[in-house]
Parts: C-alpha cells; sequence; structure tokens
C-alpha cells in the first residue's frame, strides 16, 4: 500500500466501481476518473508532489494512537458546483454502497459547512486517510485546545481541512467498503474539527444502520471511537 501508485488505487476506487456512484458522477456532469483521465489532467510531477505528501502525513501521524492501522492515500474532490459532498447527496447514489437508495440523515442544525477545494475544478486529489478510520486525538475540545505543532505537516495546519467536503467524498470514492461503518464491528466515527461548533456541538460523520450520516455532538466527547483524518492540499 505504501508504494501503490496513487492513479490505480484512485482508478479502482467507488469513483469507477461502483455503479451507482458512476451512475450519479455523470448525472452531475462530471467526467469519470479513469487512470486515463487522471493521467492526462494531471503532470507526473504533480503526482509526485501528491505521493510527498500523503508520506508527510503517514510519517508525521505514525505515532498517533490507531496511527499503526490507519491508510493514507489520495481522495479525489468532485467540484462542489457539481456535486457537493458537505452534505446529502442523490439518495440513487446510496444503492450500491448501503444496499438500497437511501437518503443521508443531515442535522437540521447543521449549515452548509467550509469548502476547502473551491467550485470550477472537476476533481481535485487531496492527500489524506483513505482507509476505514482514523486516527485518534481525543475530543473536538482536545484537538482545537492542542498546540498547533502537534497537527502541522509541511506548514499547513491539518486541522482546518478536516471538514465535511473531504470526508463525504471519501465516503463516495469508498464504495461498498464504508468507512467509519458498524459493518464488521469496529465502528467509528471521524470528528470535522475544521468545522466551527454549532450552537456548542461539533460536527462529525459516520455510516450507521445504513445510513451516512453528518451529525452534531458534544464537543468534549473523547473515546477511542472518536476519529479524526489529517489532510493536505496540493498544488
Amino acid at each position: 500500500m505504501r508504494n501503490a501508485n496513487q492513479i490505480e488505487l484512485l482508478a479502482k476506487s467507488g469513483w469507477n466501481t461502483c455503479e451507482s456512484v458512476r451512475e450519479g458522477i455523470v448525472q452531475a456532469g462530471l467526467p469519470i476518473p479513469t487512470a486515463e483521465y487522471l493521467r492526462k489532467t494531471f503532470s507526473a510531477a504533480y503526482w509526485k508532489r501528491l505521493d510527498r505528501a500523503i508520506q508527510a502525513l503517514r510519517d508525521h501521524f505514525q505515532y498517533a494512537r490507531f496511527g499503526d492501522q490507519a491508510v493514507f492515500g489520495a481522495v479525489l474532490i468532485p467540484d462542489p458546483a457539481k456535486l457537493d459532498t458537505r452534505g446529502a447527496v442523490e439518495p440513487a447514489m446510496r444503492r450500491d454502497q448501503v444496499g438500497a437508495a437511501s437518503e443521508d440523515v443531515v442535522d437540521k442544525l447543521l449549515p452548509a459547512g467550509k469548502l476547502v477545494i473551491q467550485t470550477g475544478t472537476d476533481w481535485t486529489p487531496v492527500a489524506s486517510i483513505t482507509g476505514p478510520a482514523g486516527i485518534h486525538f481525543g475530543s473536538y475540545n482536545d484537538i482545537r485546545n492542542s498546540a498547533p505543532e502537534t497537527y502541522t505537516v509541511d506548514g499547513v495546519d491539518t486541522r482546518d481541512l478536516m471538514v465535511r467536503q473531504i470526508w463525504g467524498a471519501r465516503v463516495l470514492q469508498s464504495g461498498a467498503q464504508l468507512p467509519d461503518c458498524e459493518v464488521g464491528g469496529s465502528w467509528t466515527f471521524t470528528l470535522l474539527p475544521g468545522e466551527d461548533l454549532v450552537n456548542a456541538k461539533a460536527v462529525s460523520g459516520t455510516v450507521l444502520y445504513d445510513k451516512v450520516r453528518f451529525r452534531l455532538g458534544s464537543s468534549d466527547r473523547g473515546i477511542a471511537v472518536v476519529r479524526i483524518c489529517p489532510a493536505l492540499i496540493v498544488e
């Protein structure tokens, strides 16, 4: 996994192999991100920079709790003007992910959420965690009150990129192998401290009981199932 070609991994991800996700991509007006498309769209130098960013994240967080289990790689973020991954997507896109067309659960108090990838580019690869679960650093309060250097990689405070836009894209990219999911007995949820508190509650994402959920919860909850997924954007 460490030396795997990110292009090939993305070409085998849910964006390409999950039929209901592919259909949703086409309906949104996005190109299917095949290996050929990715090679033509991004230079070899870009992929090398992305590989370095992935390795930098892996090196920095390797000693975090559950760091030995975390899988780092590339997450493709779609143009939010065409497919906004900060919240609910069309139920049909979930058909092959959860077994049926299913409406996502979004807390009614949640605002639109932060855009760290702006409109205008069909696909943007981001270095982050791509496996089933992230790493553990405690509660929202623990994370936001910690020294910045704990989370800073290549001069970027990765806490600011822990947002719904990236998590939502990661869920779609995972196809039927959903992250933060109770299937298999290892349920977790991803805390998103790059989003502001809402009524003193923290934003998170999870998959539970066949539903993708964008939630609000206690900002001081720091049990082991609470995970984060650091990220870096490559220019």
